[in-house]
């Protein structure tokens, strides 16, 4: 049976960020996610995950000034010591939260061989480094039309990067929603990449709100991950039409038909 994990930087916004917790756990979840911890101490989310029974499914690096436009540190040359530094920040907040996987942006770059080699290296810095604090590290190709110029495009560009690392701390973020839309196929890739997928996240395409919306039949690709005996959680990383609770009758529904 499929596991999910709530997006709470996407999620129950009509909620302060830390009452997301709670309307989290009373919405059902019993995991939650979102972009950047860094607004709070690590003491302040530890509370809010432990009072509300939570685990965490993933979180990201800080990825730069994000006001400025920057989407993430890893393939950018010459940024190399704010990527290493972003690393360590992060591990203080994955130790209070118990977290157990961590997201690397890579950042607004053209793929070139600068570019290229500097993400490998500073990927390979922080599997090591957070491989050492028993985490995983994952990377997340991310479809040009929602982050244009972004490094990372592609499944099969990240495949290829996470072969040449060759970390076993390394592992795909495989997004049907990006996924979708830079390739499809949804099912037979979930399939081919199975052995190297950390996490999964949903969202409905091409829209980017609840799963029952769009062009894919989530009925059938939830059923199929369950097939290929994923047992990570599944982020609902989308925008909900409305109020959030209003809109989880995709989630109610689904769990009925089991």
């Amino acid at each position: 049976m499929p596991k999910f994990s709530a997006n709470l930087s996407m999620m129950f916004q009509e909620h302060a960020f830390l009452d997301r917790f709670i309307a989290a756990k009373d919405a059902g979840f019993d995991a939650v996610e979102f972009l950047f911890p860094y607004d709070f101490s690590p003491d302040e989310l530890a509370k809010a995950v432990s009072e509300n029974a939570l685990d965490i499914s993933v979180f990201n690096l800080f990825p730069g000034n994000w006001e400025a436009g920057e989407r993430g540190l890893a393939a950018l040359p010459g940024r190399e010591a704010d990527f290493r530094a972003a690393v360590e920040r992060a591990l203080p907040y994955a130790d209070a939260m118990e977290a157990q996987r961590v997201h690397a942006m890579a950042g607004i770059a053209k793929p070139n061989e600068d570019a290229i080699a500097t993400y490998l290296s500073n990927v390979s810095y922080a599997a090591d480094t957070l491989g050492a604090a028993g985490l995983e590290l994952l990377i997340e190709p991310i479809n040009p039309r929602s982050m244009p110029g972004y490094f990372l495009s592609a499944t099969d560009q990240a495949v290829a990067l996470i072969t040449n690392i060759n970390h076993p701390s390394v592992r795909l973020q495989f997004d049907v929603f990006h996924h979708q839309i830079t390739r499809g196929d949804v099912i037979y890739s979930l399939s081919e990449y199975k052995d190297i997928i950390g996490h999964i996240q949903i969202a409905g395409v091409p829209d980017r709100h609840e799963p029952d919306t769009g062009e894919l039949n989530y009925d059938t690709v939830l059923r199929h991950i369950d097939q290929i005996d994923y047992s990570g959680w599944i982020g609902c990383e989308y925008v909900p039409r409305g109020k959030t609770q209003s809109g989880l009758t995709w989630l109610s529904n689904f769990l009925a038909r089991d």
